[in-house]
């Protein structure tokens, strides 16, 4: 029987355990409701379960029954802290906390693979990693259980690692999306405080106001990125916070910005974080003020390995025909931590459709919205591609 058509018989509880998580989100690192739920699913499959020291991830292993190489599959578990406002009836009753950006299929697909891999074991020729990752959103997860072992869970390397995302728009539901070389962007942080002295609004010239520099330094980013970086090889600043003061008759003694840099090579990630604070201390000393700022590198770029993305765009086309797949024209500007698995092993990432069949892919509200919506019709696409993935890739040797 293919294997899109048993993942299609487990298709209800492949839904139930969805809307479960969906219904009790939990954030970051620390996700006990998840992680027991997770546990539930894969009780009495041939797995060898081990649980993270530092974070509650779970790490499944299935070796076959005939020897061959190691293969890891990915889903993560976390969720977002942000307000509920779809309706569903298996809503969050967590206030604040949302699966908003479909982890939660993620976790359903990659159990119910775990389950349609399982099953194939005497068959199987070689070991699957199943990972199921916390902290995804800001606290490098995956990152934390490559550092518990993940990647040595079955003994030898993985040979390749393949991840899975949901996407509420942009693409129709059903349809997968991947592409060589760069996936998504580097995402770091810069943070930067501007010092001043006080004073009286109406007498500038006897203060130092530090709102003038960060307003400058905040266009200056800006330039930046358009006279010190090739044009094809983007890089994206965008400043997301500013504070300073507290009223309009008084200069403060500080204003602060933070901002996200984006980029999609190592050349110019490290470029940023040279210019970005040389420029940000010109800028003050210009002014007569001082500055502290900081670049912080967070998640790499997510790089697919040019073979292991077309082992994927090849798996898509034989296992549900070439017009379920695209491959991307373009890097997406969001940020994985599934970068730090591609960084230790060649493998590929892809974007799986979602959208509601009622919503139109390029208007839909999009992950992390408040809104988004994700179809369960794609559970059984996503379950599928995982296992077949790991069945292809395991053949091959």
């Amino acid at each position: 029987m293919p294997v899109r058509q048993e993942a299609a018989q487990i298709a209800g509880e492949i839904a139930e355990l969805r809307h479960a998580i969906h219904r009790e989100p939990e954030i970051g690192l620390d996700l006990p409701k998840t992680q027991a739920k997770v546990l539930a699913a894969l009780d009495g499959l041939p797995l060898e379960i081990s649980t993270g020291r530092g974070l509650s991830s779970v790490t499944a292993v299935l070796r076959g029954a005939r020897k061959g190489p190691v293969v890891l599959l990915r889903g993560d578990m976390d969720a977002l802290p942000v307000t509920e406002e779809t309706q569903l009836p298996y809503a969050s009753v967590i206030p604040g906390v949302m699966h908003a950006c479909g982890h939660d299929l993620h976790t359903a697909m990659l159990a119910g693979a775990a389950r349609l891999l399982s099953a194939r074991q005497a068959e199987l020729p070689g070991t699957v990693i199943f990972m199921f990752q916390p902290g995804e959103e800001g606290y490098a997860g995956a990152r934390h259980m490559i550092g518990e072992g993940v990647l040595d869970a079955a003994g030898p390397r993985p040979i390749a690692a393949y991840g899975l995302h949901v996407t509420a728009n942009r693409l129709p539901c059903g349809v997968f999306s991947t592409r060589p070389g760069p996936m998504l962007a580097a995402a770091d942080q810069i943070t930067v405080t501007v010092h001043g002295r006080g004073g009286h609004a109406s007498q500038p010239h006897l203060a130092a106001d530090p709102i003038p520099a960060a307003c400058e330094m905040v266009l200056a980013l800006q330039t930046m990125v358009t006279r010190k970086f090739d044009v094809f090889d983007p890089v994206v600043i965008t400043v997301g916070s500013l504070h300073a003061g507290t009223t309009d008759n008084v200069i403060p003694d500080q204003a602060t910005f933070l901002a996200t840099a984006r980029s999609y090579s190592a050349r110019s990630r490290s470029a940023l974080a040279k210019l970005v604070p040389e420029m940000i201390q010109d800028i003050a000393h210009a002014h007569g003020l001082t500055a502290d700022a900081e670049y912080a590198t967070e998640y790499p770029v997510t790089v697919n390995d040019a073979a292991e993305a077309a082992f994927a765009t090849e798996t898509i086309a034989a296992a549900f025909g070439p017009a379920r797949g695209e491959t991307a024209q373009f890097p997406i500007t969001g940020a994985e931590d599934f970068s730090f698995v591609l960084e230790e092993v060649p493998g590929a990432f892809v974007f799986l459709g979602a959208c509601p069949p009622d919503r139109d892919p390029e208007t839909a509200p999009t992950n992390h919205s408040a809104r988004a919506l994700f179809d369960d019709a794609a559970l059984v696409e996503g379950t599928a591609l995982y296992a077949e993935l790991a069945l292809r890739r395991l053949a091959q040797g």
